[in-house]
């Protein structure tokens, strides 16, 4: 038999084995045409026609937890809400999520309990069981500047409920944010999502370069860079600005928290202060505001007496402001007169350098006294309305040589004193630091303070 016969037989013996894919082929190649582009078919045996074999094993089952809860963990749950003054211990309970009869009736009659969360803005988190039972409840706040923070756990124990007062340092975190001038300053920072004291920080740290009440402008903007104190990683209170630019009308005013390093002759800290980024110090000899940052009601100029009933002179400046704000002197000096004046009402004169005296007109309270000394800052009254005061309102004059002069001219005009040079090179490196802090607070989004 010759090999062409041999194939031959071959490929017939192929065809009646596998007439289906055989035919598959030929189809294959009518398609193509001849073109040379075909799809090859496979010449394994047909799935139809194999044979099937059933085979049988026996499989283990799942294992299923047991349903005794005794033996398990019992799942907790975390909620955290804000106290209410309105609050008491079944709403507090029902607002986190916890439905526990002796949990509420613990709160109820616990002296520490109901003294500690009887008290609105507390921050508070609830753990609860699998049956929205109370395992423990942490109430935290701060109430100084101790650098602490208070935190009351209530927490289940084998004999029932237990409650302890503890205390912790507060951490704190930096915070970027910026914003941009619409109608006021913290019209901008509630935009922003700042909280009201860091407004009031801007407008103290820069209130010798810009006249916050009358001098800001549409389009305005400023970059912060602040602190925020937090105990157990909730915020407890807004820290100090640390450092921030403010751009006023095409003006750039940048200022930075720098402490030097070291103590002084009594073994104290240095103190720390604002200074520019070049090293100027930001705090002059007088402040411009003997209240903090405040709607001004009458500015140094004519007006028409509320009371005369005619227009003269206003030579001072009027700080709308709750009856019970604090007065603050504006710079170091020694309190010349205490006491009641005519007009004035309850009033107190202070005595500063260069012939230069502070009045404080119209307090409902007045907390020095003739002949004691008091630094830049310190509460010397409270606002009232006293005198010729048709409401409540601080009445500031600057004297220099008994003539009244602007608050606000004095304030800008007053020295201010430089870095020494023992640590400018620190400051320097700090400051390096800070002008990249500003530039990524310029970028970012505003974002909400929570």
């Amino acid at each position: 038999m010759t090999q062409g016969q041999a194939l031959i037989d071959h490929a017939a013996k192929s065809l009646a084995q596998h007439p289906k894919q055989f035919a598959a082929v030929a189809a294959a190649l009518l398609l193509s045409g001849g073109g040379g582009a075909f799809a090859v078919a496979s010449l394994a045996p047909d799935a139809s026609e194999l044979p099937l074999r059933e085979v049988i094993e026996s499989v283990q089952s799942a294992v299923v937890p047991s349903s005794d809860s005794t033996n398990q963990p019992e799942l907790s749950l975390y909620r955290s809400d804000i106290t209410r003054s309105s609050d008491t211990a079944d709403i507090l309970l029902k607002r986190l999520g916890i439905d526990d009869t002796r949990a509420a009736n613990f709160l109820r009659n616990d002296p520490l309990a109901r003294q500690m969360l009887g008290r609105s803005g507390r921050n508070v988190t609830a753990e609860a069981g699998s049956v929205q039972n109370l395992l423990k409840l942490s109430a935290r706040w701060c109430s100084d500047d101790s650098g602490q923070f208070k935190r009351l756990v209530i927490e289940k124990t084998s004999h029932g409920f237990a409650s302890r007062l503890e205390s912790a340092p507060l951490t704190a975190s930096a915070r970027l944010s910026s914003g941009t001038i619409r109608s006021s300053l913290f019209a901008a920072t509630d935009d922003a999502g700042l909280p009201d004291a860091v407004a009031t920080q801007l407008a103290e740290i820069f209130s010798t370069d810009i006249d916050f009440r009358r001098a800001l402008r549409k389009d305005d903007r400023f970059n912060v860079v602040y602190e925020v104190l937090e105990g157990d990683g909730e915020p407890m209170r807004t820290g100090r600005v640390l450092s921030a630019e403010f751009v006023n009308a095409g003006k750039i005013f940048q200022a930075m928290w720098f402490q030097p390093p070291g103590v002084d002759n009594q073994g104290l800290a240095l103190k720390g202060g604002y200074y520019t980024l070049d090293g100027q110090s930001k705090r002059r000899a007088f402040l411009s505001s003997p209240v903090e940052f405040s709607r001004v009601s009458s500015g140094f100029a004519m007006r028409f007496h509320p009371i005369l009933q005619s227009w003269r002179a206003h030579l001072g400046t009027d700080f709308a402001a709750p009856t019970g704000t604090p007065a603050r002197t504006v710079g170091d000096g020694t309190v010349s007169f205490a006491g009641v004046q005519s007009g004035y009402g309850n009033v107190v004169f202070i005595k500063h350098r260069n012939n230069t005296e502070t009045v404080y007109a119209h307090l409902s309270k007045i907390m020095v006294q003739r002949g004691q000394g008091v630094d830049q800052g310190q509460t010397i009254g409270l606002v009232g309305a006293t005198g010729w005061a048709t409401g409540p309102h601080l009445h500031f004059e600057v004297r220099v040589d008994g003539v009244q002069h602007d608050p606000m001219a004095m304030a800008q005009k007053s020295e201010t004193v430089p870095v020494s040079a023992a640590v400018l090179p620190l400051f320097k490196r700090v400051a390096a630091n800070v002008q990249s802090e500003l530039q990524a607070a310029a970028s970012i989004s505003q974002t909400r303070f929570e």
